[in-house]
């Protein structure tokens, strides 16, 4: 991809298919994707990498967590990642040293001098998805506490109060502990 991107850069607009669409809904583990695209502009960044920005948007067909309805969601995550290529004199050697921790993200490797846009859309994607989705308005009503229920341990009172059992003494008598 690098060789494909001028320098002035180039847009990508990517609509997923139905069939596409499908096997994300299941990898999402929502119910339906009715609609998922992703726009990136892509840049040359230093002399072996690429920036992506860009934004990911669908529609996801979900289940309200409190009326247990089907209900839509928009996702929209915006996307800013750079991307670099890694020298074999850039990989850990095994030796003692420190190891320094970058202030902010790491960059991400290019794979073969490239990015999978389809990918990067699908991660951005399944990470804006909502997990607990509520439908506008709905409020959960928590049953009321029933103070007659002894409870599931309410057997472990009992316990104590079962007969202790007796130990034999020699010469034939019994003692009560």
């Amino acid at each position: 991809m690098q060789a494909e991107v001028p320098q002035s850069g180039r847009h990508f607009h990517l609509l997923a298919e139905e069939n596409t669409r499908a096997a994300i809904a299941r990898l999402a583990g929502v119910l339906e994707l009715p609609r998922l695209e992703a726009s990136f502009d892509v840049a040359l960044h230093g002399r072996n990498g690429l920036h992506v920005v860009g934004r990911v948007s669908a529609t996801v067909g979900q289940v309200c967590t409190v009326t247990l309805e089907p209900m839509t969601n928009e996702v929209n995550e915006d996307v800013d990642l750079v991307f670099l290529s890694a020298p074999a004199a850039a990989l850990p050697a095994h030796r003692e040293a420190e190891i320094e921790v970058p202030l902010g993200d790491a960059p991400e490797l290019l794979i073969d001098g490239m990015v999978d846009l389809g990918a990067l859309a699908t991660e951005f994607l399944v990470l804006g998805i909502n997990p607990y989705p509520r439908k506008p308005d709905s409020v959960f009503d928590a049953p009321a506490a029933e103070t007659q229920s002894p409870g599931p341990f309410a057997f472990l009172g009992k316990l104590g109060e079962r007969a202790q059992p007796s130990i034999r003494r020699s010469g034939g008598e019994r003692k009560k502990r």
